[in-house]
């Protein structure tokens, strides 16, 4: 059996203790953009993340770069939640659920609108994450439809802006305060999504082109 040696180990142990820094400065960046916006001092994340400034600028050169890894990081947790869902139960729709509380939990509507209007929406790893999750959760909800559970006349555009409204605090309201209503209305949202259909849908369903557009 082969043992590592004492220089072996001294190689391995910063590795991970710079993992951990890194994943502690993306927690903190995204609890602090969600609360102030991405103009929030990058000392402020820092702090909270319990590192100095010179290992957010080492892992993060500026912040275009923190931000894309908040985003693509949420963007990643939010899919596997409906990829672990569809896996243990095979319940599209409860994979859909899954996805859509997760995506409020994470804050995901207050993430992505920085990224089509301050940052490059078009970098690479921002591409990917994103159409990873399109791709994912309209497999879903066609998965879904065939099944009978989702009714006919929605789209993934009409699950994307319905989860960014309703997780989205109204204007004059604290955050806090109005987080205990979120998955609530989540759910209420998700009811009305289940067939048979028992109304009729105006206009058409959103594509995500068109929202691509606005």
């Amino acid at each position: 059996m082969h043992t590592a040696s004492p220089a072996q180990r001294k190689v391995t142990r910063p590795r991970a203790d710079a993992l951990r820094n890194r994943e502690r400065i993306v927690t903190a960046a995204r609890e602090m953009f969600v609360e102030h916006g991405p103009d929030v001092p990058l000392d402020e994340i820092a702090r909270r993340a319990g590192v100095g400034n010179a290992t957010v600028y080492r892992n993060f050169p500026d912040r275009d770069a923190l931000v894309r890894e908040v985003v693509c990081s949420v963007m990643d947790r939010t899919a596997r939640a409906a990829e672990s869902a569809l896996t243990e139960s095979g319940d599209a729709f409860e994979a859909l659920e899954r996805f859509v509380h997760t995506a409020a939990d994470e804050r995901i509507s207050a993430l992505c609108p920085m990224i089509s209007t301050t940052f490059d929406q078009h970098h690479p790893d921002l591409q990917a994450a994103r159409v990873r999750v399109e791709e994912l959760i309209a497999g879903i909800m066609e998965r879904a439809r065939v099944a009978g559970q989702l009714r006919s006349d929605v789209g993934v555009g009409d699950l994307m802006v319905a989860v960014a409204q309703l997780s989205r605090p109204p204007a004059g309201t604290e955050c806090l305060g109005v987080d205990r209503f979120v998955h609530r209305h989540l759910q209420l949202f998700l009811d009305g999504l289940r067939a048979p259909a028992r109304s009729f849908l105006p206009g058409t369903a959103a594509t995500l082109e068109e929202l691509r557009q606005c």
